[in-house]
C-alpha cells in the first residue's frame, strides 16, 4: 500500500466542481500534497451543500460535473502524481422523494425491492414526518390533494410541492376515478390504504418507523450489514477503486452501522489490501480503535483533543472557571450539565428509539420468566445510556467482546456510585440481554436489542456533548471541540507526549486534522482562544468592561435578561476567536459581512444549547433580543466599542498566531498523516458549519505560493497575513515526501529542555539514521513581553538528547544552516531570533 504523505480536504458543491478542483491540482502539487481528500461526490439532494444526503450511491453527481468531470479530475491528479481519497457514506441515504430507492419504498411498501435496504420497522406503516401539523389539521386546511404526477401521469398524494406516489393496488384500473377525488374524507381514506403514513415533523422524535442519522429525519439508515445491500450500494465505489481512479476511502460515521467490523471486513476484501481506509470515529479518553479493524486509523478528532494539552495553560483555568461560574446564580458544573443534556436526549430527542428498546426488553423479560414493569426498564435503560462514557460497544450476533463486557460492568458500577434511584433487577436484566444471557427463545430478540442499543449510544453521546453541552458550557470555547472530553482532565505536556506515543503505536497512518467540515471552529480561531487560558485575569477584566459598555443593549424579558451573563461571556469569546488578525473596524463592508456570519452562528449556538430556545420550539423574543445585542456590537454608532475590542484582544491575536504555527508544525511532524482542510494553509477563523464550509480564496493562495518566497520570520506581517503559515506547510510537506519512511515508521521521542521548559515543546522522529528534531514555542502570551510576535525560543536553553540523537549533524530546514549536536542541543544566542526549529539529519 502506498500511504499518503499529506491529504487536502476539499468540499465539493457551493461552487466547487470537478473542473475547478482540476484547476487546483498544480497548486496542491506545489503545496506538497500527496492525495486530494474529497467530500462525498455521489448524487445528493438538489439543494445539498455537503453531499452526505446521498440520493444515488451509484451515480456521480451531475451538479458538480458528473462522471465526465470526475474523470477529467482523476486524469489531472494522475498527471501530477497525486492520489484521491473519497468520503463515502455507508450508514444512511436521503429520506427524500429524490432518492429512487426511497421513493420506491414509499410507493410499494414492504413489497419494494428496496424495502430491506433501509432500516425500517415493517410491523407498521412507514412514517413520513413531512407535515407542518397533524394529518387531520393539514387535511382540514386543504393542503392535501390527489393530483396527477406531471412526469408519469399516475395519481399521487400532493402536499404542496411534494408528490407522494400511491401504491398501485390502490388505483390500478381506476386512475380517472381516483384523480377526481376531492372530498377530505376520501383523501383520508386513500391515505389510510397506503404503506406509508404522513405525519407532523414534530412527532418524529417519538414515533418514527425507520432508523435515522442522529436525529435528522431526512437521513434514513441503510442496512449495509445485509450483503445484498452492501453490494447494491457499493457498485460504483468498488468500480472506482478497482479502476485505479481512487486510492483511499474515508468512511463516514462508522459507529452508525449495525456491525462495523463485519462491514469493514467485507469492504477490505472487496477493495483489496492496497486501498487506504480511515474511519470517522470519535474516541473517548483512553479509548483506542479495535485492533482487528482492517483500517489505517481514524479521521483524527482525537488529535485535536490532544493538541489542547500542548497549548492550554491548565494551571490558570481555575481563575477563568471561578469568574465564569460567578456569572450565573445557579451555575451547575460540567458534570451536572452533561447529565442534564443526556437526560434531555433520552427523554425527548430520542424518545422513540428508547421506547422501542423498552418494549423489546419487556418482551425478552417475559420470555425469560422475569416480567418487569416497562417503567422500571425505561428508568434503568435511561441511566445506562446516560452513564456511557464512549460512543458504543461492538457486539455482534455472536455476542459482546470481553472489553465491551468490562465496559458494561463499569457503566453499572458508575450508576450505583452515582446513587440514582433505579431498579437493580431491571439493570441486571438489560445487562444480561446485552451480554446474551437470555433463553434460546429470546436470542434473536436479544441480538436485535443489542444492535439497536449500540446504534443509539453514539447519537445520544454526540447530540448531548457536541450539539448541546458544547453550546452550554462556555468556559473556554477552544476546548468545545468534536472529539474532546467535555469534562477535561488536567492539561499537561506529558499527556500530549503520551497521546503521540500511543498514536505512533496504534495508528501511525491515521489522519491528523486540525480543521474539518464538522469542527466547531477553525483551527486558527481555536489556537487564539487557547491563549485566553494564559492570561485569564486580562480576559476577565475585559469581559467586565465590555458588558458594562453594552449594558444598554441587554433586554429584560419575562424569563430573564437577554442575553444572560453566561451568553454574553460566550459572545465575546466567540467574537474574539472570529475576527481576522488585521481587523479594521472602519471597513464597513467587511464589518457587515462579519456581522451576518456571526449572527448565523449565534442563532445556531442558542438553539443548540436548548436552554431558552430550541430548533423545534424557538423562543422568538429571546432570539431577537440576543441577536439584537450582537448586532449592536457591530453597529456604526457603537464603532468605538469595536475598535476598543480589537485593540484589547491584540495580544490574544498574536499569541493565537504563535499557537497556530506551533500546532501546524506539530501536526506536520507528529505521528499520523497530516490533513490540510481547504484554505486552512492560509488561515481558518471560521465558526461552526455552515461558516466553515465557505470556499477559500484560492486565487490569492495560489498566487502567494507561486512566488516561492520564504517569508522572514522576523517580519510580523508574515505572521499576520498567513504567508508564513502557508510557507511552513509547503516546506514541511515536501520534507515529509522526501523522508516518507521516517514519518510513516519513525518513533516519536519526547524531548525536555533544562530551562524555560514550560514555554517550549520539543520532540523528535527517529527511524534508523534518519531523524527530525522539532522545537516550538508555547504560552507566548504568559511571558509578559510587550510584543508577542515574533515569539522566540530564547538563548541559554539546552535540550537533552537521547543516544539515538546524540553526535549528529542537522540542517535547519528553514534557514538551511547546519548544526552539530553532542548529547544536548544548545539553543544559543541565535535562537533569540528563532521562533521555531525543525532540524533534519544530513
Amino acid at each position: 500500500m502506498k500511504f499518503p504523505t499529506a491529504t487536502y480536504r476539499l468540499q465539493f458543491r457551493n461552487g466547487m466542481t470537478f473542473d475547478r478542483a482540476s484547476a487546483l491540482v498544480p497548486y496542491l502539487k506545489k503545496l506538497g500534497i500527496s492525495h486530494l481528500y474529497a467530500s462525498p461526490i455521489f448524487t445528493a439532494t438538489s439543494e445539498s451543500t455537503h453531499g452526505y444526503d446521498v440520493t444515488d450511491a451509484n451515480e456521480i453527481d451531475p451538479a458538480i460535473g458528473g462522471r465526465a468531470g470526475f474523470d477529467r479530475m482523476v486524469e489531472a491528479l494522475k498527471d501530477a502524481g497525486l492520489g484521491l481519497i473519497l468520503d463515502i457514506v455507508p450508514n444512511h441515504m436521503a429520506a427524500s422523494l429524490e432518492t429512487p430507492w426511497w421513493k420506491d419504498v414509499i410507493e410499494h411498501g414492504a413489497e419494494s425491492r428496496y424495502a430491506r435496504h433501509f432500516d425500517i420497522d415493517w410491523s407498521r406503516r412507514l412514517t413520513l414526518p413531512v407535515l407542518g401539523d397533524d394529518f387531520d389539521a393539514v387535511l382540514e386546511a386543504g393542503d392535501l390533494a390527489i393530483k396527477s404526477d406531471p412526469k408519469t401521469g399516475k395519481p399521487v398524494l400532493a402536499y404542496f410541492e411534494s408528490l407522494f406516489p400511491l401504491h398501485p393496488a390502490t388505483y390500478d384500473g381506476r386512475e380517472a376515478e381516483i384523480l377526481k377525488i376531492s372530498d377530505k374524507a376520501s383523501v383520508s381514506e386513500l391515505h389510510d390504504q397506503q404503506p406509508y403514513r404522513l405525519m407532523s415533523w414534530r412527532d418524529a422524535a417519538s414515533d418514527l418507523s425507520y432508523r435515522r442519522f442522529f436525529e435528522v429525519t431526512g437521513l434514513a439508515g441503510v442496512r449495509v450489514e445485509d450483503k445484498a445491500v452492501f453490494e447494491d450500494s457499493h457498485r460504483l465505489i468498488l468500480e472506482l477503486v478497482h479502476s485505479g481512479a481512487v486510492q483511499g476511502l474515508r468512511l463516514d460515521h462508522i459507529d452508525g452501522l449495525a456491525d462495523p467490523k463485519g462491514y469493514l471486513d467485507w469492504l477490505r476484501e472487496a477493495v483489496g489490501p492496497d486501498c487506504y481506509i480511515v474511519v470517522e470515529k470519535i474516541l473517548g479518553e483512553g479509548e483506542q480503535l479495535p485492533a482487528d479493524w482492517p483500517v489505517s486509523g481514524t479521521t483524527g478528532y482525537e488529535f485535536i483533543a490532544a493538541l489542547s494539552h500542548a497549548l492550554v495553560d491548565g494551571k490558570k483555568l481555575e481563575v477563568l472557571q471561578s469568574a465564569y461560574e460567578a456569572l450565573g446564580e445557579n451555575r451547575r458544573d460540567a458534570e451536572e450539565q452533561l447529565r442534564a443534556a443526556k437526560l434531555l436526549m433520552v427523554s425527548r430527542n430520542f424518545e422513540g428509539e428508547v421506547s422501542v428498546l423498552v418494549t423489546l426488553a419487556a418482551k425478552i423479560a417475559e420470555q425469560a420468566g422475569r416480567p418487569t414493569p416497562e417503567s422500571e426498564l425505561k428508568d434503568a435503560l435511561s441511566e445506562m445510556l446516560i452513564a456511557f462514557t464512549v460512543y458504543r460497544t461492538y457486539g455482534t450476533p455472536e455476542g459482546l467482546r470481553a472489553d465491551d463486557k468490562a465496559l458494561l460492568d463499569q457503566v453499572i458500577e458508575a450508576i450505583g456510585d452515582a446513587g440514582h434511584a433505579v431498579s437493580i433487577e431491571a439493570l441486571a436484566l438489560i445487562t444480561g440481554i446485552l451480554k446474551g444471557d437470555v433463553p434460546s427463545s429470546a436470542e434473536q430478540d436479544a441480538v436485535t436489542f443489542r444492535t439497536k442499543f449500540q446504534q443509539l449510544t453514539g447519537p445520544i453521546m454526540a447530540k448531548s456533548i457536541e450539539d448541546t453541552l458544547f453550546f452550554r458550557h462556555n468556559l473556554l470555547l477552544g476546548l468545545n471541540e468534536v472529539g474532546a472530553e467535555p469534562i477535561q482532565p488536567d492539561f499537561s505536556l506529558d499527556h500530549f507526549h503520551e497521546e503521540m506515543r500511543i498514536r505512533k503505536e496504534r495508528q501511525p497512518k491515521g489522519i491528523s486534522g486540525t480543521s474539518t467540515h464538522d469542527t466547531k471552529r477553525g483551527e486558527d480561531a481555536r489556537a487564539r482562544l487557547y491563549a485566553v487560558s494564559e492570561a485569564p485575569d486580562v480576559w476577565i477584566a475585559a469581559v467586565e468592561d465590555w458588558r458594562e459598555t453594552n449594558a444598554k443593549a441587554v433586554r429584560q424579558l419575562q424569563d430573564g435578561p437577554a442575553p444572560e451573563p453566561e451568553v454574553e461571556w460566550m459572545i465575546y469569546q466567540a467574537l474574539a476567536g472570529f475576527l481576522p488578525p488585521r481587523f479594521d473596524a472602519d471597513d464597513e463592508k467587511t464589518v457587515e459581512q462579519l456581522k451576518d456570519r456571526f449572527l448565523t452562528y449565534l442563532e445556531k449556538a442558542l438553539r443548540e444549547a436548548k436552554l431558552r430556545t430550541d430548533w423545534g420550539d424557538s423562543n422568538e423574543a429571546y432570539e431577537e433580543a440576543v441577536l439584537g445585542y450582537a448586532s449592536h456590537l457591530f453597529s456604526l454608532d457603537n464603532r468605538d466599542f469595536l475598535k476598543g475590542f480589537a485593540e484589547t484582544i491584540k495580544p490574544f491575536i498574536e499569541a493565537g498566531l504563535a499557537n497556530s504555527l506551533t500546532q501546524t508544525i506539530i501536526k506536520l511532524m507528529a505521528p499520523g498523516i497530516p490533513d490540510i482542510y481547504q484554505g486552512s494553509e492560509g488561515f481558518d477563523f471560521s465558526l461552526v458549519d455552515p461558516d466553515n464550509r465557505r470556499e477559500p480564496d484560492y486565487d490569492a493562495l495560489s498566487k502567494r505560493l507561486a512566488e516561492g518566497r520564504k517569508p522572514d520570520i522576523a517580519d510580523v506581517s508574515a505572521w499576520y497575513d498567513g504567508s508564513l503559515k502557508q510557507s511552513v506547510i509547503a516546506t514541511l510537506l515536501h520534507l515529509r515526501q522526501a523522508a516518507a519512511d521516517l514519518f510513516n515508521e519513525g518513533d516519536y521521542v519526547p524531548l525536555r529542555a533544562t530551562s524555560r521548559s514550560g514555554n517550549l515543546m520539543a520532540f523528535a522522529r527517529v527511524h534508523g539514521e534518519q531523524a527530525v528534531l522539532v522545537v516550538v514555542p508555547r504560552f507566548t502570551l504568559a511571558r509578559g513581553a510587550d510584543q508577542v510576535l515574533p515569539p522566540t525560543l530564547g538563548g541559554g536553553v539546552t535540550i537533552e538528547l537521547p543516544a539515538e540523537l546524540s553526535d549528529k549533524r542537522f540542517q535547519n530546514v528553514w534557514t538551511e544552516d547546519h548544526i552539530e549536536t553532542s548529547h544536548v542541543l544548545e539553543l544559543d544566542a541565535t535562537a533569540e531570533e528563532q521562533s521555531f526549529l525543525v532540524l533534519r539529519t544530513v
